[in-house]
């Protein structure tokens, strides 16, 4: 592996850390509109989703791939139906359309964010740490 190419490990890892803090971003506006009745789109808030894609650049040969964020889509698995009569938004049965979003899994998902962030960013470390190493064998 050429001193150039040793770098891409960089690259990788720091491709996997850019789409980790979007999927973070996304999951905490997730939660922070929990109980938002009224969206942009008129209706009640629906949890987004983070969608990667592992891209290979070719210029570089193609071998090593980097992670990105393909698209963050809106879920449009059934919205939370919440029996509460008299409310403003309730509709003739008394219910009130809810956000798709569980705290549960939001929660869980931000720890696998968080985790895989700090992978990609241990191996930057671990990387840099070897670089370093490299240099003083060098200097001797």
């Amino acid at each position: 592996m050429g001193p150039m190419k040793a770098f891409r490990a960089l690259d990788v890892a720091g491709s996997g850390m850019l789409a980790e803090r979007r999927r973070l971003e996304v999951i905490a506006a997730n939660i922070a509109n929990a109980h938002t009745l009224k969206s942009e789109d008129g209706g009640p808030y629906r949890r987004r989703e983070v969608l990667f894609e592992t891209v290979f650049d070719r210029a570089l040969d193609g071998d090593l791939p980097r992670v990105e964020v393909k698209d963050v889509v809106r879920d449009m698995s059934d919205l939370r139906r919440v029996h509460r009569p008299g409310h403003p938004m309730a509709d003739a049965d008394g219910y009130v359309a809810m956000p798709n979003v569980e705290m549960v899994f939001e929660m869980v998902d931000l720890m696998a964010a968080m985790r895989s962030f700090e992978a990609n960013a241990k191996t930057s470390e671990v990387f840099k740490t070897m670089v370093d190493a490299a240099l003083q064998i060098g200097r001797a």
